[in-house]
């Protein structure tokens, strides 16, 4: 018989993380579901990584903590969207698997949830602790480019925590253009920080109610992120949501 649908599902991106989940990332995740949501499950997507990632969570998750799902390499943005269309839960939540938000921070989303929002999104506010002045200029100037090209005044896109309405998130993922599913993949490591806005966009579009929750967060210096090539992206995906937008691509505003 087929078991109840879980009411929420964290799903986990993951490419070349097999070190962070044997480092107790994964780990503190199961913890902490174990210790507030026993009924949830956990989602792994292992992005096509080229170590032992899938084998690594698979081995955290031995049991019941939950499932392990690879997809062909397509970046952040199609293992995130890979794991919204696997989950089972009424309400998904993403991580990053750094966990530079703590996942114990899940609990102001799911309220903000539970309060009538239809999408909740961490928020590391326009100061970020610990990050490099470079880091702080590209946020602040991200943040100006999306009120001047797109008229969204969320102050954080591009927390990696947020959560959804299940319904809500699927209806997302059916009406993007600049990362729909066919978008080609990129080669390596991918932050697509475009995915996020988009998404957002969209949600703002179609009516939703998108409610920012402010959360902790310490800066992970990673090799994945590169300044010149994360504002290059980022400004380029602004301009072809922008140009989306124009051509009436997403549709009438609900």
């Amino acid at each position: 018989m087929d078991r109840p649908a879980p009411p929420l599902s964290v799903v986990v991106p993951a490419y070349n993380e097999a070190g962070a989940i044997r480092a107790g990332r994964l780990g503190a995740v199961i913890a902490w579901r174990d210790a507030h949501r026993p009924d949830a499950e956990i989602v792994v997507v292992d992005d096509g990584s080229p170590d032992d990632t899938a084998a690594a969570a698979r081995e955290a998750l031995a049991g019941d903590a939950g499932r392990v799902l690879t997809i062909p390499h397509g970046g952040k943005a199609a293992a995130v969207a890979a794991g919204f269309r696997a989950a089972r839960g009424d309400v998904v939540l993403f991580t990053d698997m750094d966990l530079a938000t703590p996942i114990a921070d899940a609990d102001g989303l799911l309220r903000a949830l539970a309060g009538g929002a239809d999408v909740a999104i961490g928020s590391r506010g326009l100061y970020r602790a610990g990050a490099p002045p470079g880091r702080l200029v590209l946020s602040t100037g991200q943040v100006l480019l999306r009120v001047l090209l797109l008229g969204m005044p969320l102050r954080d896109t591009q927390c990696g925590f947020k959560a959804f309405r299940r319904d809500v998130a699927l209806d997302l993922l059916d009406r993007l253009r600049v990362y729909s599913p066919d978008r080609a993949a990129p080669d390596g490591p991918s932050v697509t920080s475009g995915f996020d806005v988009e998404l957002l966009f969209v949600a703002r579009r179609r009516g939703y109610r998108v409610d920012e929750v402010p959360v902790r967060w310490h800066y992970a210096d990673s090799s994945r992120v590169s300044l010149r090539r994360d504002a290059r992206r980022g400004v380029l995906d602004l301009l072809r949501i922008a140009r989306a937008r124009l051509r009436r691509d997403y549709g009438p505003r609900v």
